[in-house]
């Protein structure tokens, strides 16, 4: 685990300013640095630098940038190859010097040049300079585990794992997309290839990129070498149709996987919250070790959020060395001020602030820390699943009631507008690229006013025309008619990796932590789409499958219970000790001043939620999340743009 920057450039960039900008990085690697510029001909220099958390050999050998024995090629590398063993076996022949994983690599791309990527498992994000080729080839992990950013400018591309040290390259103008803001305020997160500032864009999961400047001049050219719909389209056409098969062999796998991010050559431990995924891989875990694994877990004084009781019954049942830390809300409020730092993107699932916590109680005694995400998304594990059965069974109904809603009542209203916000939810739901998006009308448009930067006869001209939507317009991608599936593969391609895994990379990496997701191995994902959907939502109880391997290891009392997951009181601060500084981001001169929102509406939205709360629709009800967004969203663009 580690922050990697680097660039292709005829400016002039030297060594300094590429070790500040991999300097920005320091928190994600605290055990080593690197910084090389090679003349590349033809007027280029490319540069390489590294932030090495060391986790796998940690000798010198380990140092990046790494090249190999022939001087050809040079690589930066972000993230854990898992299986090593197996690898090296394919690559025979390669004169390995040191036992790290940066190494193999180097020995895929000599072999296999550029499809390397089809034959590494593991989190990864990876820049080889390939002297003899004339080109960098830069490659994310399948599922987007770990980020790549990069910014390209005519004859000059910088790339890095987070957006700092692009801002800090030498001409970079930070000028805010203004498009994709609607979406994140709706979303509180930025999905690839989208970025918050023009010009950059992120590197999609299981995308890699060529950057070839062989003919003097820097040509792009990205290629997909793994996609969930088609792998999802390729797989589940041969399903496992025997239960007992599929539960064991996909306990097999699970086994192997964790067996395979064991390894390491530092303390290692788990993240248990006693939900089912996470309590599983720590039941494997501890069944492979020869020892009691280490399990943390974070706790709070409100009982609505506390999971701790749960998860020191299953580590007490397990024989782990648990520890848990009882947080409190002063903690995570001290962390709010923090998060533009850290996330330098705005981000605002507030679950962010309690997985930092967790990540530094849990750093405290280890390097790595394994967890369970991804079993929800591979295994229809979210209550929002619950939701779309219902509405796929309700669409024709739904249907029905959208054409009897148009008849008018009088003046401009009509019978929806007597609506329930949950019926007409149902009957808007018309969009059969969004079908399975279900929102509130009212809410969309709450999060597209905020931006409309106009008067109000052009607000809704301008937001269609200039706005990423809000929703995802892709689900005709997903081959299969039913709603859940669908929605579960939208989420593997957009949620998941862009809030959960972008969280947890970014809170375990405040605290310099490595963290691992077994059930996102390569096979258990792929293994996941032969299995039918059946297999894993049964009779109404969701990650079926997973359940009942995990009551293999833990009886089914202590798992068994309402899911309540990480949260923070941002309706509170919202409204208390954040009020001020909210007013502020939200007065009509700051507004007006920033260039970005419209000032009229924003202000009015705000001080309504701040001031008339749960009053009725329109002034503040179930606004928190959108605001808490904005809230966010204006903290980062003071630390980041106005600096």
């Amino acid at each position: 685990m580690c922050g990697i920057c680097g660039y292709i450039s005829k400016k002039t960039i030297d060594e300094a300013t590429l070790r500040a900008m991999n300097d920005t990085m320091r928190h994600r690697g605290p055990d080593d640095s690197g910084a090389e510029i090679y003349d590349a001909g033809g007027g280029y220099s490319v540069g390489l630098a590294q932030r090495r958390l060391s986790i796998r050999d940690l000798s010198p050998l380990g140092h990046q940038p790494m090249s190999d024995r022939s001087g050809r090629l040079s690589v930066v590398f972000n993230g854990e190859i898992y299986g090593l063993d197996e690898l090296k076996a394919e690559l025979t022949g390669y004169p390995f010097r040191s036992s790290c994983d940066t190494e193999a690599i180097l020995a895929a791309y000599l072999k296999w040049g550029e499809d390397c990527v089809s034959h590494l498992h593991g989190m990864f994000a990876f820049a080889v300079y390939d002297r003899a080729m004339k080109k960098i080839f830069l490659a994310r992990d399948r599922i987007g585990k770990k980020p790549l950013y990069y910014y390209h400018d005519g004859n000059h591309l910088v790339f890095a794992s987070t957006l700092s040290p692009i801002m800090l390259s030498p001409g970079f103008a930070r000028i805010i997309d203004s498009a994709v803001i609607p979406r994140y305020l709706f979303n509180q997160y930025i999905h690839a290839p989208e970025t918050i500032f023009k010009g950059v864009r992120q590197l999609m999961p299981g995308e890699s990129l060529r950057v070839d400047f062989r003919t003097g001049a820097i040509a792009l050219e990205e290629r997909e070498y793994w996609d969930v719909a088609k792998k999802y389209a390729e797989l589940s056409a041969d399903p496992v149709r025997d239960y007992g098969e599929a539960k064991a062999e996909l306990k097999e796998l699970l086994k192997k996987s964790v067996a395979d991010r064991m390894v390491a050559d530092v303390p290692l431990g788990m993240f248990l919250s006693g939900g089912y995924d996470s309590s599983l891989m720590t039941a494997i875990a501890q069944e492979i070790s020869e020892e009691p694994v280490r399990t943390f877990c974070i706790g709070f004084s409100e009982a609505e959020y506390d999971e701790s009781e749960s998860a020191r019954l299953v580590a007490e049942h397990l024989g782990t060395r648990h520890t848990t830390r009882i947080i409190t809300e002063d903690e995570m409020f001290a962390l709010v001020r923090s998060l533009p730092v850290y996330y330098d993107e705005p981000f605002a699932d507030p679950s962010e602030i309690p997985t930092m916590l967790v990540s530094e109680t849990a750093k405290k005694d280890v390097t790595v820390a394994l967890s369970g995400d991804g079993g929800d998304e591979f295994f229809c594990g979210y209550n929002v699943y619950d939701d779309v059965a219902l509405a796929q069974k309700l669409d024709f109904a739904g249907a029905l009631a959208h054409l009897v809603g148009r008849f008018p009542l009088g003046g401009k209203k009509s019978l929806e507008d007597s609506y329930s916000v949950k019926v007409r939810t149902i009957a808007d739901n018309r969009d059969p690229l969004t079908r399975t998006q279900l929102a509130s009308k009212g809410y969309i448009d709450a999060a597209t006013a905020f931006v409309a930067g106009a008067s109000e006869s052009e607000k809704r001209r301008l937001v269609l025309q200039t706005m990423l939507p809000i929703k995802y317009p892709v689900e005709n991608r997903y081959p299969t008619q039913d709603w859940q599936v669908v929605r579960m593969l939208l989420d593997m391609d957009t949620y998941l990796p862009s809030d959960i895994l972008c969280k947890v990379d970014r809170a375990s990496m405040k605290y310099s932590l490595e963290a691992r997701c077994p059930i996102l191995d390569t096979r258990v994902m792929e293994y996941s789409f032969r299995l039918p959907h059946n297999f894993k939502y049964r009779d109404g109880v969701k990650k079926a499958i997973l359940k009942d391997i995990a009551y293999d290891y833990i009886p089914k009392e202590l798992l068994d219970r309402p899911k309540k997951g990480f949260g923070a009181p941002i309706d509170k601060w919202l409204r208390g000790p954040l009020q001020k500084e909210l007013i502020e981001y939200s007065s009509m001169r700051y507004l007006r001043d920033q260039g970005i929102f419209d000032p009229e509406y924003v202000s009015k939205f705000v001080t309504d939620f701040v001031l008339k709360g749960d009053a009725g629709p329109g002034t503040g009800r179930n606004y928190s999340k959108l605001v808490w967004s904005f809230f966010v969203f204006q903290q980062w663009e003071r630390k980041w743009c106005r600096t």
